[in-house]
């Protein structure tokens, strides 16, 4: 069989193995990509891979040539209306960079049976740049808030390099079912993701077992014993982190199906994952640092009125020379 050598790009960083080859191969299947990285015919460095493996820029990918490449099809035609809703939730821009306020709902990327994406919607964020906007973080498809998008290759590997090295301080809200062992802690739980059928899922793991997981929290408010607001503080970046971590505290997310925090939920609240990327600050790519943060969305703004909770407005966002950008 013979073999390809392909590097991973600067505006490739952070994407997953499997968007990777559908990028580059839009004709494979996901079927056929699991089935080459189990059997090792693909891999990363010399190593074997999975299709969830994050790449970097300058990693080689081993490619079997059984795999026609094929041009990649044509962006799809968003509708100007959609476009202009999209420009409407723009937090902060500049030359490097654009921060986003993503809606609950809205997936991030593509995959089996979704049609419409943000990443399918970028075109319309290009403004006039050489390049569209690039991926470099992601969001849940049911969490709303701060999403970063790079505006050139340099400034994607930068921002993707601040996200791996941990470099980014990341806030979260959320309204949780219940009241915590204690109004603030630390959750150091590994944790393991899992395929169930067709979809991910991410576990609690055994002693030795797992990636490591840290998430500290503070109780904002609480309406009794049922509903808590949580501020989240995550340390690491593992898929659903923060869902599987509230859950094993005891303390669902309020609306999250996947991990309990629907069926013990009450009528009358929206149904609808309550958690929010509220804040980010992370190293501008051309030096100097930025803070951005989200507005509560629609769903989490009436929960907060029925229980009463009172959050603060977002503050403008701070450009990388510290004042209002």
């Amino acid at each position: 069989m013979k073999i390809d050598q392909r590097l991973v790009a600067a505006d490739e960083a952070e994407i997953r193995l499997d968007r990777w080859f559908r990028r580059h191969f839009p004709g494979v299947t996901q079927g056929t990509i699991e089935r080459l990285c189990r059997t090792g015919q693909v891999r990363v460095n010399g190593r074997r891979a999975q299709g969830a493996t994050r790449l970097a820029p300058g990693q080689a990918v081993r490619v079997p040539l059984i795999l026609p490449a094929t041009p990649a099809p044509p962006p799809p035609v968003l509708d100007p209306a959609a476009a202009q809703e999209l420009a409407e939730r723009i937090l902060y821009r500049d030359d490097s960079l654009l921060v986003l306020d993503k809606p609950a709902g809205l997936p991030v990327q593509g995959g089996p049976g979704i049609k419409r994406h943000l990443d399918g919607m970028l075109e319309a964020l290009r403004f006039g740049a050489a390049e569209r906007p690039r991926l470099v973080h992601r969001l849940d498809q049911d969490t709303a808030g701060v999403l970063v998008l790079a505006r050139s290759a340099a400034a994607a590997a930068k921002l993707a390099k601040a996200f791996r090295g941990r470099a980014v301080k990341k806030r979260y809200w959320a309204v949780v079912v219940g009241f915590p062992p204690s109004p603030e802690g630390t959750i150091d739980l590994p944790l393991l993701r899992t395929r169930d059928h067709r979809f991910g899922r991410t576990t609690v793991a055994a002693a030795g077992e797992g990636a490591r997981a840290v998430t500290g929290y503070v109780t904002r408010d609480h309406a009794g014993r049922r509903f808590s607001w949580l501020e989240l503080s995550p340390l690491t970046g593992r898929t659903h982190q923060l869902r599987v971590h509230c859950a094993a505290l005891g303390t669902p997310i309020l609306g999250d199906a996947t991990y309990g925090g629907r069926e013990s939920a009450p009528r009358g609240l929206p149904d609808i994952l309550h958690l929010l990327a509220r804040a980010l600050s992370l190293p501008h790519p051309e030096g100097g640092e930025i803070t951005v943060e989200a507005s509560l969305p629609a769903h989490m703004a009436e929960t907060f009125n029925l229980l009463g909770f009172r959050a603060p407005p977002s503050r403008p966002p701070r450009g990388p020379e510290g004042g209002p950008a």
